[in-house]
């Protein structure tokens, strides 16, 4: 074997060789990405307008399991099995576990533990009281949850959803991907 076959033979290799590494890494990157949607990270659609102004019907968000405690403003989607209520829901933490939680109605106005909080995500004034009756404490291990949209919710005001157990809370909401061009983080 001469020189010039030598030279030709290694090139195979080498081209051989590249789209065998190319095909690998490929593999192995489609195999994490749906590892992670598999343990870690799911998508979910947005149903009905109890999130406007910050999710809307039809988008698609980003969840994880993978967040520590729930605590006040993460977006969360709940799953609790009820004949009552939908499959999910996809809502914000008010108040966890020992807080004490108020709502003025006249004013619009939630506070935990005697302060009221500041809600720039609160578009419109809320009246819809449901069936929330006065100040109460969120028992240890649940949450109080409360759509953006306050007169289109129905959340921990309403009997029908109360308040809901942590164990429930299939993730936090990590960002919206779609609908295209209006990602947002957070």
């Amino acid at each position: 074997m001469n020189e010039k076959e030598k030279n030709i033979q290694g090139e195979e290799r080498s081209f051989t060789s590249f789209i065998f590494d190319t095909v690998y890494m490929i593999s192995f990157a489609i195999v994490l990405v749906a590892l992670g949607f598999i343990f870690v990270f799911r998508t979910v659609i947005v149903d009905g307008s109890s999130m406007n102004p910050t999710l809307s019907n039809g988008d698609r968000i980003i969840l994880t399991a993978a967040y520590g405690e729930p605590k006040y403003g993460d977006i969360v989607v709940t799953c609790r099995p009820s004949d009552l209520m939908p499959d999910t829901l996809i809502k914000r933490v008010i108040a966890v576990g020992g807080q004490k939680i108020d709502i003025d109605f006249d004013k619009g106005i939630v506070y935990v533990d005697g302060v009221a909080l500041d809600e720039p995500y609160i578009k419109r004034p809320f009246t819809d009281r449901e069936n929330f009756y006065g100040e109460t404490t969120v028992p240890e291990g649940y949450v109080f949850i409360m759509g953006d949209n306050r007169n289109g919710s129905t959340d921990s005001r309403d009997m029908r959803v109360g308040f809901m157990e942590e164990e429930y809370i299939m993730g936090k909401a990590l960002c919206r991907i779609s609908p295209w061009g209006q990602f947002k983080i957070g």
